[in-house]
């Protein structure tokens, strides 16, 4: 092989996982290569959090992450902290803030992160190949990948090529079609961190609510999430059900407390007392936003006035209000999902660097693992992680 076709590590996906794997390994004085088949790196980078990127969560700890074997991620959040990478990000002057929930942003764009990245790779000696189609992957005593601008080999390649979601940046299932052929297990990929749908009746009272946004706390199984909810054309989305929707399976339901640590009966109780002629949705909008209360009203308490009102249809609301069990008909889909639920199952790879038991020198990272992670920040720093142990190893 000629020298510049001819590497230590050949990483495939210039994206967060991609990335940082490649400036650890560089880092180590390793010759790496770093093919992306996207005319720019980072894309996804670049659109998060509002283009301000929600780089880190200060809460990173291991039961916030799906997985078929929820102790896989310890090891590497316990290798590479997010205090490790907020001190990369202070290292290079980058002004950030706390959000909500431990979610860091930065004060200025996500931009700032992406330069951060590539300063960093550029300083270790990576190389960057952009357009580049990956036509085919082999090994024989090495690793060979073959694009449609040439070919390249080394002992080492990392896949971090991400899941499907959101395809119109690029998204494929190239990640996952390499790891078969490397025979490899799947979990099967699905969608998540999505919006919910709703079919029938409920679309109907739904649709008209399009644009309504309060605090709920969503419960999907045992999972439950506190954040704020929105009412969209097709169902529902906002933090809250993108969270929920992690858990959620077809054809199961998922429960919705419009009015957390609140006694919603003994409220509208106490309203039917002190206004016995106010209108049931005027006492409603007092405790939700007026579109949702003049349809819940409209539903559920038919009379002109509180006093006309029994207590059991106070107490039948306030019941759907702090427990509304809704059964969502699908998801959005990939085209809205922020990341990839399964992928490479675990079982085949090991804890501490990601590489893959039966294929020396393969290493799978980020997205393309079954490792997701909470909303918040939490799967760029599994990229993080991952990346840094598979590139500590590569």
């Amino acid at each position: 092989m000629r020298p510049n076709l001819d590497f230590d590590v050949i990483v495939l996906g210039a994206g967060a996982a991609g990335l940082f794997a490649a400036i650890a390994a560089g880092q180590r004085g390793r010759r790496v290569l770093v093919l992306d088949h996207a005319e720019a790196p980072g894309k996804k980078i670049l659109i998060s959090g509002g283009g301000r990127c929600n780089f880190t969560n200060l809460h990173c700890v291991p039961d916030r992450f799906l997985s078929n074997n929820p102790h896989f991620v310890r090891s590497a959040l316990a290798r590479y902290t997010q205090h490790d990478f907020i001190a990369l990000v202070r290292k290079h002057g980058i002004a950030f803030h706390e959000k909500t929930l431990g979610q860091l942003f930065c004060d200025g764009s996500a931009r700032q992160i992406l330069a951060m990245l590539l300063a960093e790779a550029g300083a270790a000696g990576v190389e960057l190949r952009l357009s580049h189609r990956i036509a085919e992957v082999t090994r024989a005593e090495r690793f060979r990948v073959r694009t449609d601008r040439g070919g390249f080999e080394s002992p080492s390649l990392v896949l971090a090529t991400g899941g499907l979601s959101i395809p119109k940046l690029g998204a494929t299932g190239l990640a996952h079609d390499i790891a078969r052929r490397f025979g490899l297990p799947l979990v099967a990929p699905r969608p998540g961190l999505v919006p919910l749908t709703f079919g029938g009746g409920m679309l109907e009272l739904m649709r008209p609510l399009s644009g309504v946004a309060l605090e709920t706390v969503a419960r999907c199984g045992r999972a439950g999430f506190r954040e704020a909810m929105l009412f969209t054309h097709r169902g529902l989305s906002g933090p809250a059900i993108l969270q929920a929707s992690s858990y959620w399976r077809e054809g199961e339901s998922l429960t919705l407390d419009l009015l957390p640590e609140q006694d919603a009966a003994a409220l509208l109780r106490a309203a039917k007392r002190a206004r016995p002629r106010a209108e049931p949705r005027t006492v409603l909008g007092g405790l939700l936003p007026q579109r949702l209360a003049e349809a819940l009203a409209t539903r559920h308490l038919p009379a002109p006035r509180m006093a006309d009102l029994p207590d059991r249809a106070l107490d039948a609301l306030a019941a759907q209000l702090r427990a509304w069990r809704l059964q969502p008909e699908e998801t959005e889909g990939y085209a809205k999902a922020e990341v990839t639920l399964g992928g490479v199952d675990t079982a085949a790879l090991s804890s501490r660097d990601c590489h893959a038991r039966e294929v020396p020198g393969l290493f799978v990272v980020g997205e393309a693992v079954d490792v997701t992670g909470w909303l918040g920040g939490y799967n760029f720093q599994w990229a993080w992680s991952s990346g840094w142990i598979a590139g500590q190893a590569a």
